[in-house]
């Protein structure tokens, strides 16, 4: 079977304004890295589909979802963008955007869980760890992994996933949805502090909080792994693992002070394909949060997808 690579030109159509590092030349930066690396052809693509308000509802509140839609539409309707925090703008693009976002997580983890695909990555934005059950914020509208990961459980019947998040930014928004489902067990590391200046704590027992000081490289954070992820994964044998999978901690990327390369997420997707394999018959689905610097965005998300492809 194959790694699907699911995107739509809609996602390129999200756009919060020149200098606004949560960009659509993201996506480009990691189309082209992966043409140039000849890993594209071991890929297969996938038109994302547009998501259902349903599928929002599975991690958002009734009332945010038809609030925020409705604001998404006004704006869409004017052509102007309109920002919702100093950080976060939506623009005539946006709500398109954000349900190709999430139908693509949709579609993949369907794909994935039909055995239609071993695994899966979703070249999506806008990105979604930070969007909480009722907030929007970070850059981000509707939390496209929480709302995977609850389809999975909640639609196709699964009994126990993992989310891994691996951006340099707690993942709040994450955390917010699925703290105290048991059925979940969310693993991460992050800088702190840094924005969102949260998760210093695991809030509930299903997470696994690991918060590390500005300038923390590589090694320190395979250790960290190994110590404080690894026993909780071997021990939960989830039936699907879900990577919220920014890019930002690399050392290249301003917006965070950490310092991995593209050798140290090549490592933990092959530790997360490991658990897969043992516990999940290999299903994983991957979904784009950040990572700004876009040379050193397209080479991560290479390496990544070449542990995904096997080549």
């Amino acid at each position: 079977m194959a790694t699907g690579y699911f995107s739509h030109p809609d996602c390129r159509r999200h756009d919060m304004g020149k200098g606004h590092p949560e960009c659509p030349e993201r996506l480009d930066a990691i189309e082209d890295r992966l043409l140039a690396s000849g890993i594209d052809i071991a890929l297969e693509r996938r038109e994302a589909p547009l998501g259902r308000v349903s599928d929002l509802h599975l991690a958002h509140a009734a009332a945010y979802v038809a609030n925020l839609k409705d604001f998404m539409e006004q704006v869409a309707a004017a052509g102007e963008p309109r920002a919702i925090d100093i950080d976060t703008v939506v623009g005539p693009g946006t709500w398109n955007a954000a349900l190709r976002a999430v139908g693509a997580a949709v579609a993949a983890t369907d794909a994935v869980i039909d055995g239609e695909l071993e695994n899966a990555f979703c070249a999506i934005r806008p990105p979604g760890h930070h969007a909480e059950r009722g907030q929007a914020m970070g850059f981000c509208f509707f939390n496209n992994v929480a709302i995977a990961a609850r389809h999975a459980l909640d639609v196709r019947g699964l009994r126990r996933v993992a989310v891994i998040d691996f951006d340099v930014h707690h993942g709040n928004g994450t955390e917010d949805i699925l703290q105290g489902d048991e059925r979940v067990l969310m693993c991460s590391f992050f800088q702190h502090p840094l924005y969102p200046f949260s998760g210093s704590e695991s809030p509930a027992d299903n997470m696994v909080n690991v918060p590390v000081p500005a300038y923390t490289k590589g090694m320190e954070i395979r250790e960290l792994i190994e110590v404080h992820w690894m026993p909780r994964l071997e021990a939960f044998r989830p039936e699907m693992i879900f990577v919220s999978a920014g890019f930002d901690a690399h050392r290249e990327d301003e917006l965070g002070q950490l310092g991995l390369v593209e050798a140290d997420y090549e490592w933990i997707t092959h530790r997360l394909m490991e658990v897969a394999a043992r516990h999940a018959q290999g299903r994983l689905v991957s979904c784009l949060e950040g990572g700004y610097s876009l040379s050193a965005l397209g080479r991560s998300v290479t390496a990544h997808l070449r542990v995904l492809a096997g080549v």
